[in-house]
């Protein structure tokens, strides 16, 4: 499975954003997809997550401004940001664990968001 992930960039605070992550490969192989954060310093967070079906799951820091979709056929979710804040600030990665136990964890390459007047 590759994921393809796109969207990131600068954005003022308060601003939105969208990111968007694209599955390709043996998709047959994935349910759940969603995004991490890894700040400077800092360990790798999960930000959000959607099953196929539809569930979703966020982070505390990011509950209430973010929100997290797919689309059909179930291969490419979108993370919206709103009232984004310099704690933001981070790689985003894309995420998706494989449907085997244990799981093994595909990663997209990582997309800088920047939060800054």
């Amino acid at each position: 499975v590759q994921l393809q992930a796109s969207g990131g960039g600068l954005v003022q605070p308060g601003g939105s954003l969208r990111l968007s992550c694209a599955a390709s490969g043996y998709i047959f192989d994935i349910d759940t997809m969603g995004w991490y954060r890894q700040a400077p310093g800092k360990q790798r967070e999960l930000v959000a997550s959607i099953t196929s079906s539809g569930i979703t799951n966020y982070g505390a820091s990011v509950k209430g401004r973010f929100t997290i979709s797919r689309d059909n056929p179930k291969t490419t979710v979108y993370l919206q940001m709103n009232s984004l804040q310099p704690e933001d600030m981070a790689v985003y990665y894309c995420n998706a664990p494989s449907r085997g136990r244990p799981p093994n964890h595909y990663w997209g390459q990582g997309t800088q968001l920047t939060v800054s007047s």
